[in-house]
């Protein structure tokens, strides 16, 4: 059987886990993207998987997310959590390549997904390193932002570099998650609870609740330090780096005196 009809039966069989069908854009997004390109081991299982230590999410999470996302050609998407660039392709289907902006805490995250990317046809899409909290302004505003890793709330500069009649998704909750789009709700007091969901969180601070899309289960947002590869434990990280700089490396008080930007 080829590639093709592999993802014919994906989708018949998302369309059949989610109890309806897929929208047009989406459809033909999913059936368009190669997921072997992405996914070296069983691409088209109806599971998550692990790609070279970065977690690829279900198809099923995907399609749920591009749902509620509900981004149209020319449309300007981040996404914030690049991962194996999967989700990054399909929404290049959708908005076109250019308009995709992905960033990723992890470095070897954004390397597999830039080089699984290009190896697909989508090396215009942006990858960047970046922390996610933090978004990418350099190209804000975003009519979608589109969050593949778990927040209670979604953080203040994502929501300040959304367009104002823009849409964010995300899963929401800790331990168990529902991926909700939330937009910005004129005139809405910042005391207002919006509204709520399922795990009874509410909707941020001048924001309400547009859409729930089913449950998921995503790994929480890292800040600097969690990643993989990192080491935790400050003295031997610190350390590390000393020895890294050799000649260069500070050894106590007596070399604050010294320029340092002057003598590398």
């Amino acid at each position: 059987m080829d590639e093709a009809a592999l993802r014919t039966d994906m989708i018949e069989g998302l369309e059949h886990q989610l109890g309806e069908p897929l929208g047009a854009s989406v459809l033909s997004a999913l059936q368009t993207v190669p997921r072997e390109a992405f996914v070296d081991d069983a691409p088209y299982a109806n599971d998550a998987s692990e790609e070279a230590g970065t977690r690829a999410l279900a198809p099923a999470t995907v399609a749920r997310m591009l749902t509620a996302l509900d981004a149209e050609e020319g449309d300007d998407v981040l996404v914030v959590g690049a991962g194996i660039g999967y989700t990054s392709a399909a929404l290049a289907e959708i908005v076109g390549s250019r308009h995709v902006h992905a960033i990723d805490i992890d470095r070897r995250a954004v390397h597999l997904a830039r080089s699984n990317l290009a190896d697909a046809g989508y090396g215009a899409v942006l990858v960047d390193r970046r922390d996610g909290a933090g978004g990418l302004p350099e190209y804000a505003p975003y009519d979608r932002i589109l969050v593949e890793t778990a927040v209670v709330t979604p953080p203040r500069a994502l929501r300040d570099q959304l367009d104002e009649e823009g849409r964010i998704v995300y899963p929401r909750g800790a331990g168990d998650q529902t991926i909700v789009a939330i937009e910005p709700a004129d005139g809405v007091e910042p005391t207002d609870r919006v509204d709520r969901v399922e795990n009874d969180e509410p909707a941020p601070d001048g924001f309400r609740t547009v859409e729930e899309a089913g449950p998921a289960r995503l790994r929480p947002m890292l800040v600097d330090g969690e990643q993989a590869g990192v080491e935790r434990n400050r003295t031997r990280r610190e350390d590390a780096e000393f020895a890294e700089q050799g000649y260069f490396a500070r050894t106590g008080w007596e070399q604050e005196w010294i320029d340092w930007d002057e003598r590398i």
